[in-house]
């Protein structure tokens, strides 16, 4: 089995990673321009490095899985470490042959300091173990997801997300996000409405918050989810602002580009 990566300045986080994933057969890290030492830090470990520059979030993490020696292939970013309990499980699917094309586990997200186990955070489950032969990442540029042409299993243990963001780091990062959101949305036809602003943030408190008891995570878990709510208003208020600024055929006006 591979372990495939994509970096970019990830030296403050990539180590306990990399420590986690000992037992793969190889590690592939495919890295963007870091300025760091992210790639002397990774091919000390015995990591293959690959220089790439940035093709976008499905694309980057697609080439990363077509340089692997293996066709099974484990997908983590810098942040995020396996388990001793999800590495047994990782161990024992493979070596049973069992006849699913990919595997999801939970994916347990720390947030100022706590690891968030109810609301949006917790179990965020994760596809990342997969044959490469029956499943690829999706060419989306924001929220990419691994594409599986046959059946999906689900193994025990967590995958441990240690984000040591800031919060005005966070905040910066899902601004990108719902800008990328919003314009692949609007590029596939969809479109905004007042309702939608108004109500996919409310919906999505409800849900969350009382629904799937975030409250049980104290106020890391209240400002998650509020973050959470914002995003969802923040796409939808970007996809009404493009779909004023296009004509009937989808393209953007030249006058109203910057």
């Amino acid at each position: 089995m591979s372990v495939v990566l994509i970096t970019k300045d990830a030296a403050a986080q990539l180590r306990p990673c990399l420590e986690s994933v000992a037992f793969a057969d190889e590690i592939v890290v495919v890295d963007s321009g870091s300025g760091d030492g992210t790639q002397e830090l990774a091919a000390g470990f015995g990591a293959r490095v690959i220089h790439q520059d940035w093709l976008g979030f499905g694309p980057q993490k697609q080439f990363a899985v077509e340089q692997a020696a293996h066709d099974w292939v484990l997908c983590l970013d810098a942040d995020e470490r396996v388990s001793a309990q999800l590495a047994a499980s990782i161990r024992g699917v493979l070596a049973a042959a069992d006849p699913f094309s990919a595997y999801r586990f939970a994916r347990c997200n720390r947030f100022l300091g706590r690891y968030l186990r109810h609301g949006e955070g917790y179990p965020d489950w994760s596809l990342r173990l997969f044959d490469r032969r029956r499943a690829r990442w999706s060419d989306d540029a924001v929220h990419e997801k691994v594409i599986s042409d046959g059946p999906v299993g689900t193994i025990a243990g967590e995958l441990m997300h240690d984000s040591a963001e800031t919060i005005a780091l966070y905040l910066g990062k899902q601004n990108r996000y719902t800008t990328l959101g919003a314009e692949a949305a609007v590029a596939a036809g969809q479109r905004a409405s007042a309702g939608k602003v108004w109500l996919s943030p409310l919906v999505r408190f409800v849900k969350f918050y009382f629904v799937r008891q975030g409250f049980r995570d104290g106020l890391p878990g209240f400002i998650h989810i509020a973050i959470g709510c914002f995003n969802s208003f923040s796409k939808y208020a970007k996809m009404i602002e493009l779909q004023q600024r296009t004509d009937p055929s989808g393209k953007l006006r030249q006058d109203s580009r910057p």
